[in-house]
């Protein structure tokens, strides 16, 4: 192993380290909105894999390269995707329109007439005397 990979792991592990502690001390309730707000920052890591896949001269670059892209890229979707799920729970629900036609409006009206004449026309038949019942305030039904 070269020194130059040696430096580069012992970064990257150091970088891993840091995040890992970083993102563990922040609160869930800011953890999606400021991971949304990272997404620049995402793509510019992807960047970074990708010149490192330029700059590599062996198999074991090429590997590295490919699995920060990787990772790099899944991060960056996934962060749009989270944003875009948050973003959608703040959207306004949109009600459909109820259409104001004047046959829409009288059928209630003539369905309630109608009944009130059956209801009435019924009790007039059922007490015998042809006559609607009296409530017991005396006003007729």
């Amino acid at each position: 192993m070269s020194t130059a990979l040696v430096t580069d792991l012992t970064i990257f592990v150091l970088a891993l380290l840091v995040g890992i502690e970083v993102i563990g001390k922040v609160p869930a309730t800011l953890h999606t909105p400021l991971m949304s707000a990272a997404n620049s920052i995402h793509g510019i890591v992807l960047a970074g894999a990708l010149l490192i896949g330029v700059t590599a001269h062996s198999v074991v670059g090429y590997v590295l390269a490919f699995i920060a892209s990787f990772f790099a890229a899944a991060n960056v979707v996934g962060g749009y995707a989270v944003t875009g799920r948050m973003l959608k729970m703040f959207r306004r629900k949109v009600t459909p329109a109820v259409p104001a036609t004047p046959i829409a409006t009288a059928a209630p009206a003539a369905t309630a007439a109608t009944t009130a004449a059956t209801t009435t026309a019924a009790t007039a038949a059922s007490n015998g005397t042809g006559v609607p019942a009296q409530s017991k305030g005396g006003t007729p039904s």
